[in-house]
Order: structure tokens, then sequence, then C-alpha cells
């Protein structure tokens, strides 16, 4: 149990720091762009939920292999899979700050915005774990 704990951490570290390094990213080259793209402001959010939704739909297309057969490169370990899903995903993407950007934007009478920014997000997301999974199936499926 502490063991799964500590490959959940490993990964929730990881994807909280490639979060906020991504968000960072975004906000500053579009500040650098903000004419033109200044309608993005604060979308990096669904950019980092729909990559987040493509990965973890793509390991949920991966069959899960026991750690003792080392030899079967076709699947992931039962940890692996709570490190990179559970850990790196969970943290990652972030439905709390996308609720949050919606209540804002409707705050300041945005109502095509957040329509438009939810829509986004949740057809985005389906989608992106939709492909990751299928892409997974075939990735290994092609591979045996």
């Amino acid at each position: 149990m502490l063991v799964d704990a500590a490959y959940i951490g490993v990964g929730a570290v990881t994807g909280a720091v490639c979060r906020y390094q991504v968000g960072n990213f975004v906000t500053r080259k579009i500040a650098a762009e903000h004419p033109r793209f200044s309608y993005f402001q604060g979308w990096h959010t669904a950019g980092i939920n729909i990559v987040g939704s493509f990965i973890l739909g793509g390991l949920a297309g991966v069959p899960t292999v026991d750690a003792a057969a080392s030899h079967d490169y076709n699947g992931i370990t039962p940890r692996g899979r709570l490190m990179a899903g559970v850990g790196f995903c969970g943290s990652f993407t972030t439905f709390s700050t996308f609720s949050v950007d919606i209540v804002g934007m409707l705050g300041k009478g945005e109502m095509a915005r957040a329509l438009s920014y939810m829509a986004v997000n949740n057809v985005g997301g389906v989608a992106a774990a939709f492909t990751g999974f299928t892409l997974a199936k075939r990735l290994i499926k092609g591979g045996r």
C-alpha cells in the first residue's frame, strides 16, 4: 500500500510541475502576442485537460501486465498505471480550475466565451480520450 502511494506521489508531483510549467509558458506566450491571442488568455487549462484526457485514454487502451513478466512490453504494470493515471494525469488535469474559469467568465458577462470554453473542454476531452484509447489499442494490437 505504501509503495503504491509512493508511485502515485511521484506521478502526481511530475504532473503538477508539468501543468505549472505549461501554464506559465502559454501565459507568457499569449502575453507576448496579446492583441492577437488575448481571447485565449486562461485557455491553457483546456489544452492541458485535452492532452491529459488523451494520455489517460491511451493508458486505458493499454493492457495491464504482470510486473514479474518484465519481458512483456505490450502493456503497463499496475503500479505504472497508478503512477501515470492516478498520479500524473490526476494532477496534470484539473476540473476545479476549469470550473472556476467558467465562473469567472460568467461573472464578467462573457457567456459566449464560457460556453465555448465548456464545449472545448468537454467535447475535446472526450474526443481526445477516445483517440488515445483507440490509438493505444491499435499500436498494441499491431505490435503483437
